[in-house]
Parts: structure tokens; sequence; C-alpha cells
């Protein structure tokens, strides 16, 4: 009987130690209250074969809201790189900064073209204009607006973007690709530091030599840019503008050596004289890209809002 009380006695004790070990730890459990609120998840798609050429298959990816709603418009973007001189594009690099599109209410685009190296210009217009198409008819599987697609690229994307923006009617440059009975055509254009007139770019500072038969230009063209003034001037997102071309931001650093500054000024100005709608930013001190500071992205944003939502 003793025994029994004893070990009753120790049990007890046992567990008010426990307890108040347990009331100890609890009391250090860090508490976060849930709230209701709308959650703008993502959701990546990722390696989306887009088109099939005879040199390789060409992807996307496509960043989608995940919560339901009506057809979204749709952004496409096009990362720069040469034209893809040295590797091909790196369509996944700027796919961190793109997510708050899609958080905002957009479906993005991250596209893939064909290198100077797999083909010379206007192979590359070719493809981008073959993902725009595919978006179209793919609008329904994507959730998108097919009446309100905005263009977006850099460098060697941003002169795809402004072609993109100037050729919507130039039939002879849609190429051979699939979904043909759709069309190319964007209704806004974001246009980072590309390049316009190529013959133009060896009268101002930079570190590469445009004029030779090795530059990225040259070899886009497929020839030294002086010998190939016809060809250069195809590749001109300026010789197709008419006043029926979409809206326009270009966006430009001052100090930028690998794409002269000059080269945005020249399409800015050929676009206000044709009476389009364009707006040109001078990002000062910048040289070649590094334009991921959230002033720049949000005014990006508020154009695509402009343009596409409105």
């Amino acid at each position: 009987m003793k025994k029994s009380i004893l070990l009753l006695i120790i049990v007890a004790i046992t567990n008010l130690t426990t307890c108040s070990s347990y009331a100890k730890n609890n009391d250090e459990i860090q508490t976060i209250p849930t709230k209701k609120s709308a959650y703008n998840g993502v959701h990546l798609q990722a390696n989306i074969v887009y088109a099939k050429t005879e040199v390789k298959p060409l992807h996307m990816h496509i960043l989608l809201p995940k919560q339901k709603s009506k057809p979204r418009p749709l952004i496409v973007f096009i990362k720069g790189g040469g034209w893809g001189f040295h590797h091909p594009q790196k369509t996944f690099e700027f796919i961190p900064q793109l997510v708050m599109f899609a958080q905002h209410g957009y479906v993005v685009a991250s596209i893939e073209h064909r290198t100077s190296h797999e083909g010379k210009f206007p192979t590359q217009l070719y493809d981008v204009k073959n993902a725009i198409r595919y978006l179209r008819a793919h609008a329904v599987q994507y959730n998108v607006n097919p009446n309100r697609i905005g263009v977006w690229g850099n460098s060697s994307g941003g002169h795809l973007a402004a072609l993109l923006g100037t050729t919507g009617g130039v039939h002879e440059l849609e190429g051979d690709g699939e979904y043909l009975n759709e069309s190319s055509s964007v209704q806004a254009v974001v246009d980072w530091y590309g390049p316009t007139d190529m013959l133009q770019m060896s009268k101002y500072p930079a570190d590469v030599d445009f004029d030779s038969p090795d530059s990225p230009e040259s070899v886009l063209i497929g020839g030294a840019l002086q010998e190939n003034k016809e060809k250069v001037r195809r590749a001109n997102p300026i010789t197709y503008i008419t006043k029926e071309d979409p809206p326009f931001l270009i966006m430009h650093g001052d100090k930028d050596r690998r794409v002269p500054y000059n080269q945005s000024v020249l399409l800015f100005e050929a676009l206000k004289k044709a009476n389009v709608e364009a707006t040109m930013i001078k990002i000062k001190g910048a040289g070649h890209g590094g334009f991921s500071q959230p002033e720049i992205l949000n005014t990006v944003q508020r154009f695509f809002d402009n343009h596409l939502k409105r």
C-alpha cells in the first residue's frame, strides 16, 4: 500500500515537471495570426515547345497567376544577349523580375529564338512572331486575352521587341512558321536599350567595333554592316514605322558603351514624327543593363497597365 502511494506521488511530480517544461517551451514558440487575403501565387510552366525548326525546337517559359479570373493580358519577354552571339539566350535569367508582373495579373512568357549562328536575320524575327501567334492560338489554354498583348525586350531582345511593334502589318516578315492565320501584332512595346539603326552605331563611343565583320551586329546580318546596307535597313525597326504602330516605352542608360544611347533617340524621334505614342526615359549614369531597380520596373508596369488593362 505504501509503495503504491509512493509511486503515485512520483508519477504526479514527474507530470508536473513535464507540464512545467512544456509550458515553458510553449511560451517560446512564436505565433503569427492568420489573415484572409488574396494570395498572389504564380505557377511556372517551363520549357514549352512553341515551334520546331530545322535547327532545334524553340521553347518558352510561362508564368501563370494561380487565381482564377477572366482572360488576362499577356506580356512577352525577349531576353537579350547579342542575338545569341556567344551562347543561346538565358531565358530563365529574368524570370525573378517577371514574377511581380504575374502577381499583378499578367500572364508572362519568356521566349527563345534561334541564335545568329543558327540563322541570319530575319530568322530571329520570324521566331518571335511565331511565338506571338502560338500564344494567340493557345489563348484559351493559358487564359490569355488575345487582344491585349505587350512585348518587352532588353538589348538585342529590345531590338526584336521594337521590330514586333513596327512590323505588325508587314506580311513578308511573318516567316513560314505555324499558326499563320493568327496575328503577330502587339498592343504595347517596351524597348530596353535595343539597337535600331546599326549603320549609325560606330559614330558614338563604345567598347565594340560594330563595323567589324565579327561584331554581333555583323554576324546577325551575315556580313560587315557598312558593306551590307540594305540588309541593315531591313533589320532596322525605324524602316517600318507607321502611324498605326502601338505605344512604345523606350529606356536607355546614357553611359551605355555596348549599345549607344543615340540608338534609342533615333527610334524615339522617328516614332514621334509618325505620331506614334512614345515615351523615352534616360537612365542617368546607367550602362548596358542593370535595370532591375524597383522604380524602373514599376514604370514598366504602369505603362503596361495603361495600355493593356484599360
